[in-house]
């Protein structure tokens, strides 16, 4: 599809390994979003860092020209969104040591037994990303679902490269416990329970 205003970018060729920097025109620490819905947070996280280099991944259609949309509209050079299989994308495209930091909030959750092997949190993702990140890279992870999240957190304890750490971190774009995503906003609202894990990899 077109790009709007250059926010939007194509996902690689098959096995082709990239950095993500080079979707910005100049350099800078990226930070990974996977499934940035209406992009409340990028929003957000690129207005008040224009240092940061900031790459959202939205695979549901409606939501990724709403997002691309909305950066646009902010008038952001600092914001790239992209449609494809966050899954597939950090399993098969990532250069090591890439991201500054990944963001993982209320990914869905595949309830049914027979859809768990659908869910995003898997050792190989795990490993994956683990690689992507640079040393001392932070990754936060956010669910309402209290099976999931104790799914993701033995996914994760398996993982010895990363060290949990503290979830809220201003300079990571948590305040307050807080993300704002629209996930978030909308289940805060209905009095949902989250469930919160932070890491640091190693290094």
């Amino acid at each position: 599809m077109p790009t709007i205003d250059g926010i939007t970018v194509s996902p690689p060729d098959a096995d082709v390994r990239i950095d993500p920097v080079s979707y910005f025109g100049s350099p800078g620490p990226v930070e990974l979003e996977i499934g940035c819905g209406k992009g409340g947070f990028l929003l957000r996280r690129a207005r008040e860092y224009s240092q940061l280099r900031l790459l959202g991944i939205e695979w549901a259609n409606k939501y990724y020209r709403y997002a691309a949309d909305r950066m646009a509209r902010w008038g952001l050079t600092n914001v790239r969104i992209m449609r494809t299989d966050a899954r597939n994308f950090v399993l098969h495209h990532l250069v090591p040591d890439c991201l500054a930091a990944l963001h993982t909030y209320h990914p869905d959750p595949w309830p049914k037994k027979r859809h768990h092997k659908r869910r995003l949190f898997q050792p190989d993702f795990v490993a994956a990303a683990t690689v992507a990140l640079q040393p001392g890279g932070r990754w936060a992870i956010q669910t309402d679902h209290a099976d999931y999240f104790a799914w993701i957190t033995e996914v994760m304890a398996g993982q010895e490269r990363l060290e949990p750490i503290d979830y809220e971190d201003e300079a990571f774009g948590i305040v307050d416990n807080q993300t704002q995503t629209n996930y978030e906003i909308k289940y805060l609202r209905e009095g949902r329970h989250f469930y919160r894990l932070a890491f640091r990899k190693k290094g």
